[in-house]
């Protein structure tokens, strides 16, 4: 069985032993003895701990993976000059994609209304951490001190500094070479150890998804049907509508074999519901089994982790559109561009963690003037629907980095074509990246 079918049997498990549990713990004829050692000793216990220790063995590969692939990438650049169209290229599509995610987002949810017949929260409340000015935002992208932005894992200032660095690098003659020389064999060490972490990843996979859905009844996600099947519904709609039309638009390539390409991000992505944790398989997808080559996939996947957020954009817009609706409110024309524009500009200070999508939703509340209490309505389904806009991100993430490297001829056709290209992390086609195609 390949690798990527034992993770999507794990997910199928995973999901199936949480419901199970779930029912065991709200069953009244199940003892309470019962009851009490299965959420301590297994969901609690076993199923929490497998899972944070995956979690955080995908986050400790993330800040060495962007600061190392960066270098190799803006090192390899530095002397072409193309670095700059790269950069373009990469945060123009980012900005479009964000943008016509949350167009979608606004025009569905007015057109079926998941918000009428919503009845009005009484007592819920959400209090919102303050979401930093955009100023702050864009200041804080340039770092003081390279080493506490590592240690602190702020990947905008981390980006800044290793396109800085190996843009030196490149210009640093004999001395830059050795240094680039170096930092392409830690490149190579860091992608094993992404493999070696893939093969312990069903495992993982299994014990997130069966605390998670033990956790999360069935209730909740009713409750709240309309909602939810919106989202998920627009997010769907993107992520294989949008993205393969630019695609095949702009590239000639089949869709069809980025998304069967794609499964095993989709898998981590589901898992996790954290693009900055699912960073290291995506980029590996993306270089070994999509054939882009380090110089664009070192950047472009890095920064879609860090800005690229239409699967959170989506939520947002929907969410908007939902509350209004419960608290009876009118959005005109000017409101919805005002949210269209805020949620963009929000997705790019957006950080790849769970739930931070509710941050940003309060400050795209508060721009439209909607009271931010109403987050409280969306908080019991927000999980679930993290891990599929978190796909979706991913999903951007990786087109992108495609479609430029097409466009900048960084791109071996052959290895995206071959649908067995590095199965499973075993190299089959490694050999193919040196060579690449028009």
């Amino acid at each position: 069985m390949t690798l990527t079918n034992r993770i999507l049997l794990a997910m199928v498990a995973g999901i199936a032993t949480g419901s199970v549990l779930n029912l065991l713990l709200n069953a009244p004829a199940v003892p309470d003895a019962l009851q009490s050692s299965i959420d301590v000793y297994l969901v609690d216990g076993v199923f929490d701990v497998v899972g944070r220790i995956f979690v955080a063995s995908l986050k400790l590969l993330v800040v060495p993976l962007v600061l190392v692939s960066l270098i190799c990438g803006a090192s390899s650049l530095g002397d072409s000059a193309r670095m700059g169209p790269i950069a373009g290229k990469t945060l123009a599509f980012y900005l479009l994609t964000t943008a016509v995610a949350i167009t979608l987002a606004l025009c569905f949810a007015s057109l079926i209304s998941p918000g009428a017949g919503v009845e009005m929260p009484g007592a819920a409340s959400f209090e919102p951490s303050e979401a930093p000015p955009l100023t702050d935002v864009l200041v804080d992208i340039f770092p003081s001190n390279p080493v506490q932005a590592m240690a602190e894992g702020k990947m905008l200032q981390i980006i800044v500094f290793a396109l800085l660095f190996g843009y030196a690098i490149s210009h640093a003659g004999e001395p830059g070479r050795r240094l680039a020389s170096f930092f392409r064999d830690v490149d190579a060490a860091i992608m094993k150890m992404v493999e070696i972490l893939m093969s312990l990843a069903p495992y993982g996979v299994y014990a997130l998804l069966s605390k998670l859905f033990s956790n999360l009844g069935i209730a909740a996600i009713l409750d709240l049907a309309a909602y939810v099947f919106t989202v998920i519904g627009v997010l769907l709609l993107h992520a294989l509508g949008v993205y393969s039309l630019l695609l095949k638009g702009l590239t000639g390539l089949s869709p069809a074999m980025m998304m069967r390409k794609m499964r095993p991000i989709w898998a981590f992505a589901f898992s996790t519901a954290s693009s900055g944790a699912t960073l290291p398989i995506t980029l590996r997808t993306v270089e070994k089994r999509m054939g882009v080559h380090n110089s664009v996939a070192g950047f472009t996947v890095p920064l879609g982790a860090t800005i690229n957020m239409d699967g959170t954009a989506i939520m947002q817009g929907v969410a908007t559109v939902f509350i209004a609706q419960v608290y009876g409110v009118d959005l005109s024309m000017g409101d919805f561009i005002t949210v269209i524009l805020t949620a963009t500009l929000a997705s790019v200070g957006t950080a790849a963690v769970p739930g931070v999508g509710l941050i940003t939703l309060a400050l795209v509340l508060e721009q439209a003037g909607l009271p931010v209490e109403g987050i409280a309505l969306i908080i019991g389904v927000d999980r679930l629907l993290d891990m599929v806009r978190t796909a979706v991100n991913v999903t951007g993430d990786a087109t992108v980095a495609v479609i430029v490297g097409k466009s900048e001829k960084q791109f071996d056709q052959y290895v995206f074509e071959d649908p067995l290209a590095d199965q499973d992390g075993a190299g089959t086609r490694d050999e193919a990246l040196t060579t690449p195609t028009p």
